[in-house]
């Protein structure tokens, strides 16, 4: 969904600023309409995804705490360098052939020291920079700060404690208040870990599921036709999916699902690589043909597409797992001299 939602780049000029693009002239637009001008909601569904995933293998587990910050670093802090690096390289070598930068319009030399802690979008953030869809990735990381905090009171009461956290931080962010964007990663991040303990407890069932999905999905565009910006609506529809989501996978008996695993691996490549690979494509076609008009064939978005995926899968497995593996030998390393 973000791929299709960040599309429009390859139409975006050399300007200043913002740009406005008439997203009507991408490849298949009658059809993938939706994905194009709604594929940037996919954050919240990553976020509450991740709250589900993080309550399912850090609360049972009693020495979760010691190793939870190594594991984190090990996951994503490799990629996460190595793109923002190569972003700053291809930003400067666009700003060498347009004399400005390229989406993504605040690359300096703060941003830049802010980045690489993952601490650029914590809300001194003039806008996004380098790689900007790992914005994202940098809220996250106050969610599993928050996480990590209170995950003793957590393991012992996860449905008392996560859902009225969630609930007040999204309601909080529906009241516009500031840092918005953070409040948001946290509140999703909780309703997650809250969805995870409702369903181990019994209480979400595909019988049950799915009919609340279903009320979730028209909940979500009524209020689409009615309350301002649509941030109400997301939060509806980012848990109608989860819901009908999560009623596939306690359905799925057989494990015809079990390929989802592979392409989730993938997904944290195939998300820091994608803008990366835009960038040099677009390098590639002003230096060659000097029109963009080459991205509303379908046959270029369909390769596009397929290139930032094939990306991601070869990353997790030639350098996201080899890079995990030499983290975790140094962290033994460090604890062993420690003792």
């Amino acid at each position: 969904m973000v791929l299709f939602w960040h599309y429009q780049h390859f139409f975006v000029p050399p300007v200043e600023r913002h740009f406005n693009v008439n997203r009507k002239i991408e490849p298949w637009y009658d059809a993938l309409g939706w994905f194009y001008d709604h594929g940037h909601v996919a954050v919240q569904y990553f976020w509450a995804v991740s709250g589900f995933v993080f309550a399912h293998v850090y609360l049972a587990d009693a020495s979760a705490k010691s190793r939870f910050w190594p594991a984190r670093i090990a996951r994503l802090w490799p990629l996460h360098l190595l793109t923002l690096g190569l972003m700053a390289l291809l930003q400067a070598a666009y700003v060498a052939q347009h004399g400005t930068e390229f989406v993504y319009h605040t690359n300096d030399l703060k941003h830049f020291l802010l980045s690489i802690p993952l601490m650029q979008y914590w809300g001194w953030q003039e806008d996004q920079s380098f790689n900007g869809p790992s914005w994202s990735l940098s809220t996250e990381i106050l969610a599993y700060l928050v996480f990590w905090l209170v995950l003793p009171w957590l393991r012992r009461a996860p449905l008392l404690l996560a859902l009225p956290l969630g609930t007040l931080l999204l309601g909080l962010m529906l009241d516009e208040a500031p840092n918005k964007d953070v409040l948001a990663c946290i509140g999703y991040f909780f309703l997650g870990c809250a969805t995870y303990a409702a369903a181990l407890k019994g209480w979400l069932r595909p019988a049950s599921l799915l009919p609340l999905g279903m009320a979730l999905v028209a909940i979500a565009f009524a209020l689409k036709a009615s309350y301002r910006g649509g941030d109400a609506a997301t939060v509806a529809g980012t848990f109608a999916v989860l819901f009908l989501a999560l009623a596939a996978d306690l359905s799925d008996e057989r494990g015809w699902l079990r390929f989802g695993q592979k392409l989730g691996d993938a997904s944290y490549g195939i998300y820091l690589w994608h803008i990366p690979i835009q960038l040099a494509l677009v390098l590639l076609i002003d230096a060659t043909l000097g029109s963009r008009d080459i991205a509303r064939e379908p046959l270029f978005m369909l390769a596009y597409v397929a290139m930032a995926i094939a990306a991601g899968f070869v990353s997790h497995a030639r350098f996201e797992r080899p890079a995990q593996r030499a983290v975790f030998a140094l962290w033994g390393r460090w604890k062993d001299r420690r003792a």
